[in-house]
């Protein structure tokens, strides 16, 4: 598929079919379908062969094999309101998705195709430009020089073009490839012929006009749009192969030694561990799949799954989620869930889907070209018989004609989306805003809700001390010393912001010894003979009022000696200071804000409080399948939402989302999920975005409407007889050199303050 019309004509043949519900995704390439009655999936795959594009099943990641199935290669009927999900390797289950698209390798080989004509065109088109526009630049046989210098650039490079314009005829159908193919073969085959039958001019002289730098330059524009897009387009495919690299690799599983007896460790590819075996897990490792902890204490860092800022302690009988970091403790844990059913290949499914389920957005330009190249078609006819009827001359009627089909040639038609994309995209990476694609234009126009994610996206995602509260007369920074010195020999996220708050201050650390480890609770240390400890309050004996509830919100731990809680200090996730300015950029562009986050309901309330989201617009302890469906819930309800995030856990929703901003100080599984990626950790880029997106949508915008409107204006005239080919050239060559114009006034395009 190479446009958003062939993607509309296969689910429109797909849904021709009786009981057929079919999306297809241009973005994707893949088809989503859900049938009742008597077809199969060959029946289905048929369909869209027939339409003139090839399809394979598939099988959706992680979902092999899972339930009960239909062998692809031994079709069975499926019930009413079941879908299959086929696999070429013989399993599959519920869903089926058509994969319209081709395999990685492939992928990238069409990216290089398309690099390679790009190249080779822009090579030659630049001397053929120079001929035809620079006076004084003549050489001899000039007319045939251009014409040498072209017909690579229209038959080679251009042959993606030619070949989907032949292709659509075939079917009787047309895209921009026929109004692309169109404009371009009738500009070079127009010159050939003046070359060919000795009627060529030079600059300044006389003789027929020639065309060649249209055909050139025009093909040079599409490829170079074509490939960027193909570039974007497959970058999208990577967000799910970059959530399952987030599981562990291998596993260390407790396992009977049969010789001895005795149990011992055995490291394995976490794809052999069963549901119910036992693994180890130490500091700094992944946990590999979900599971309950058997023995042991820690803290487990799940800020990629569940969006947490804090470290979640668990223990013997806790549940783990795979894809979490181990930061203290050892852990031992029971897997209770393994391959397809864990959390993680729950939200690559959710993302599959709901990647796939994007309705497709048809451009303008597609729209209009099934109308507008018959009717030029049929007038270019007309123009001919009519002539050669009223005036008996077949070489004036062929010249009318032609000038009819030149003066119509869509070349600003063609140039109106590509030009305004690579300017805006271009000025956009230069503010550090990447935009995927013209489709994401056309959703950020319509937003009307923003859905923000907390962690890392409204806060900064790093712990910091924001509280020291001290019982009596003890000094703060004497309470933050003691605490440091002790967390110095901890690798726990509570104890590196402790640390950095007392380096920040530039306070005297003193040597702590005798580290002693308490996972689950803190830790403790000899500072100058005394034991310092330093973590939860029921470590000590005595916690005096006036520490034991510190008003910051946070997480709290405590310093004492002797068994007495002396000072407490509260770390929380810190709230940018753009964020505000952020949401009420927002607010005043008439959208409506949401607080999202997997932390409790306190800490959301009160980063809510501070940039000015109401209360009643705020939802927390919600995990990555519960923001897909708060995303979904809204636009059902008819709202046009936008969501910014940063996290795995965010990659649904982000997917799901009708627009996807990532923040870039997130992980690449969110930034391949999104629509935009944002490289400046700031909200206030995610307003810049949604400005520079609407800036390129209207200047395309305006290109379609002056190309559209130079074509419907012209027509007649050519018709009429007024134009002859060398002038009709002029005019479009001018009216493609208004759109370019137009689109590189986005290069000076400015942020609001």
């Amino acid at each position: 598929m190479t446009c958003a019309s062939c993607s509309a004509r296969i689910e429109k043949k797909l849904g021709r079919l009786e009981g057929v519900d079919a999306v297809v995704n241009l973005a994707t390439e893949k088809a989503r379908v859900r049938w009742s009655g008597p077809l199969t999936v060959e029946d289905i795959v048929a369909t869209v062969q027939r339409t003139g594009y090839g399809a394979e099943p598939i099988a959706a990641p992680g979902r092999a094999g899972r339930d009960t199935s239909v062998d692809s290669r031994t079709p069975e009927r499926a019930t009413p309101d079941t879908s299959v999900e086929s696999s070429t390797a013989g399993r599959a289950t519920p869903d089926t998705f058509v994969d319209s698209g081709t395999p990685a390798d492939h992928q990238v080989a069409r990216q290089d195709d398309l690099r390679r004509r790009a190249e080779l065109a822009a090579l030659l088109t630049v001397p053929v430009v120079v001929l035809a526009m620079v006076p004084g630049a003549d050489v001899p046989a000039e007319p045939w020089v251009q014409l040498a210098l072209a017909t690579p650039v229209v038959a080679w490079a251009g042959w993606p073009f030619h070949r989907s314009a032949a292709l659509n005829a075939r079917h009787l159908a047309s895209t921009m490839d026929t109004l692309v193919s169109l404009g371009v073969l009738a500009a070079y085959l127009s010159s050939l012929v003046v070359v060919l039958t000795g009627r060529a001019g030079g600059m300044g002289g006389g003789g027929s006009h020639l065309w060649f730098e249209t055909a050139t330059v025009v093909t040079t524009f599409l490829l170079v749009g074509r490939w960027m897009e193909a570039r974007a387009t497959d970058r999208t495919r990577d967000s799910l192969r970059g959530l399952l690299d987030l599981a562990a690799k291998d596993v260390a599983v407790l396992r009977t030694d049969t010789a001895s007896g005795a149990t011992v460790e055995q490291r394995i590819p976490v794809e052999a561990l069963e549901v119910g075996e036992r693994f180890v897990v130490r500091p700094g490792e992944k946990v590999a799949t979900d599971g309950t902890v058997r023995d042991g204490r820690s803290a487990l860092d799940a800020s990629l799954v569940t969006g947490e800022s804090a470290p979640v302690e668990v223990g013997p009988g806790s549940e783990v989620t795979g894809g979490t970091i181990n930061t203290t403790g050892r852990l031992v844990v029971e897997a209770t869930r393994v391959g397809s059913e864990t959390t993680l290949a729950g939200i690559a499914r959710l993302v599959e889907r709901a990647q796939t389920s994007k309705a497709p957005v048809q451009r303008l330009a597609d729209r209009v070209s099934a109308v507008f190249v018959p009717v030029v078609l049929g007038l270019a006819v007309l123009t001919l018989v009519g002539w050669w009827v009223g005036t008996g001359d077949a070489g004036g009627a062929l010249e009318v004609a032609v000038s009819v089909l030149v003066i119509a040639c869509p070349c600003a038609l063609g140039l109106a989306t590509p030009t305004a994309l690579l300017v805006g995209t271009g000025r956009g990476a230069r503010l550090g805003i990447l935009i995927k694609g013209a489709d994401v234009l056309e959703d950020t126009r319509r937003v009307d809700t923003v859905v923000l994610d907390k962690t890392g996206t409204v806060t900064t995602g790093e712990m910091t001390l924001v509280e020291v509260t001290t019982h009596g007369r003890l000094p703060k920074d004497q309470a933050l010393r003691a605490a440091a010195a002790v967390e110095a020999g901890s690798e726990h996220p509570v104890a590196k912001a402790v640390l950095a708050a007392a380096r920040s201050r530039a306070l005297a650390v003193p040597e702590a010894s005798d580290f002693e480890a308490l996972p689950g609770s803190g830790a403790q240390a000899l500072i100058k003979g005394t034991r310092v400890t330093v973590g939860r309050a029921d470590l000590f004996d005595t916690v005096p009022a006036d520490v034991a509830s510190p008003s910051a919100e946070g997480t709290t731990v405590w310093v004492g000696w002797d068994g007495t809680a002396r000072a407490s200090l509260t770390v929380a996730d810190t709230v940018r200071r753009s964020s505000g300015r952020a949401v009420r950029a927002l607010d005043e562009s008439g959208m409506v804000c949401y607080l999202l986050t997997g932390d409790h309901d306190r800490a959301a309330l009160t980063v809510a409080r501070d940039v000015g989201i109401p209360v009643g617009r705020v939802v927390a302890d919600v995990r990555p399948e519960d923001k897909h469906a708060m995303v979904a819930d809204l636009q059902q309800r008819g709202r046009v939402v936008a969501m910014v995030g940063d996290g795995v856990n965010d990659a649904a929703a982000l997917a799901q989302a009708d627009l996807g901003i990532a923040m870039g100080s997130g992980t690449d599984v969110a930034a391949e999920a999104a629509d935009i990626v944002l490289l400046r950790s700031e909200l206030p880029a995610v307003v810049a975005a949604m400005d520079l997106s609407r800036a390129t949508l209207r200047t395309i915008r305006q290109n379609l409407v002056w190309a559209f409107g130079y074509n419907v204006a012209a027509i007649p005239l050519a018709v009429a007889g007024l134009l002859d080919p060398m002038v009709a050239g002029a005019a479009m060559a001018l009216s493609s050199v208004l759109v370019v114009t137009n689109s590189l006034r986005l290069r000076r395009w400015t942020p609001r303050s």
